[in-house]
């Protein structure tokens, strides 16, 4: 770690751990951000809006410093640091504004992230959610993920907007 590293780091913690490992970085003096978004749940009758991470196993850390650097990764619950090949990744602080207006806008609900990259035409299987197991095609991207999905016995089409984490991609098994 050199001086050039300086700037926000993306450090990757266990599975549900990422509050504990915010609070314990708050706690070392390390600047620290970890978006988090309103969700609502339902158990049985009880409902509730709890805060979940908008990155799960995600932890943004400003870096000033090699001692830093190592201090974060010695917190009870971290990992390591995200990398793309030999390159520490790292976020600028213009998106880390960014992130932070959105998630702080009240009119702004549903927030969600996804890795996958979606084409028109893609054959993808619906794996959550109230359509779960049926099979669809995407047909329009537009910041939506619009599929149609086929119900051969009626031969009709419904069209929906999904969020992309309820679809696995029928080509790649």
């Amino acid at each position: 770690m050199n001086g050039t590293n300086n700037g926000w780091h993306v450090l990757y913690v266990k599975s549900r751990h990422e509050k504990k490992v915010y609070e314990a970085l708050k706690d070392l003096s390390i600047e620290v951000f970890l978006p988090l978004v309103k969700e609502h749940r339902k158990w049985n009758e009880r409902k509730a809006v709890v805060q979940k991470p908008l990155f799960p196993s995600y932890v943004f850390v400003y870096i000033n410093s090699s001692l830093n650097f190592y201090k974060a990764l010695s917190v009870n619950g971290a990992c390591m640091y995200i990398r793309f090949g030999m390159q520490y990744a790292k976020i600028s602080e213009e998106e880390i504004n960014k992130i932070k207006l959105l998630i702080g806008k009240e009119y702004i609900t549903n927030i969600e992230t996804s890795s996958m990259v979606l084409k028109i035409g893609d054959l993808m299987e619906i794996t959550d959610g109230p359509l779960s197991g049926f099979n669809c095609k995407v047909v329009k991207i537009n910041n939506e993920h619009k599929i149609i999905v086929r119900i051969e016995s009626l031969q009709q089409n419904i069209t929906a907007t999904i969020p992309a984490s309820f679809l696995f991609n029928k080509l790649t098994v």
